[in-house]
């Protein structure tokens, strides 16, 4: 049996529909694999987890987990005018984001993350004052 140590903070986890797993690159942008990814992050800054964009993932739940630290996970209103939603997440917790939803991270301190998700299609959206 050949058996590999990865290092989930240089690289990510991507679990395929045949049941193969394999260490990748982290890719955050939309990817053509159909591979649910797991990927870990040291994230020192709100320019490390994108604050500055909105992310979606329209074809599967993403897990954002917080494994140290502590962030603020925005949802984009539904509506237009409406207000964001925010759901704070500290060291040992996690949420589900449901398909399809834009959400976006803040930091409240430098923190260890973990997001679990099929990425394909995944869509960013910069910012805008409207937001």
């Amino acid at each position: 049996m050949n058996t590999t140590v990865v290092d989930l903070f240089a690289s990510a986890l991507h679990f395929h529909p045949d049941g193969d797993v394999r260490a990748v690159g982290r890719q955050m942008t939309s990817s053509t694999s159909r591979a649910w990814q797991i990927a870990t992050f040291h994230v020192e800054t709100d320019a490390d987890v994108h604050a500055d964009h909105w992310e979606m993932h329209p074809e599967a739940e993403e897990a954002v987990c917080c494994l140290a630290g502590g962030v603020r996970l925005y949802f984009r209103p539904e509506a237009p005018g409406g207000a964001e939603d925010m759901v704070r997440l500290q060291a040992g917790t996690a949420v589900v984001v449901p398909r399809g939803r834009w959400h976006r991270l803040e930091l409240d301190t430098p923190s260890d993350l973990m997001s679990i998700t099929l990425r394909h299609g995944t869509r960013l959206e910069k910012r805008t004052d409207a937001d």
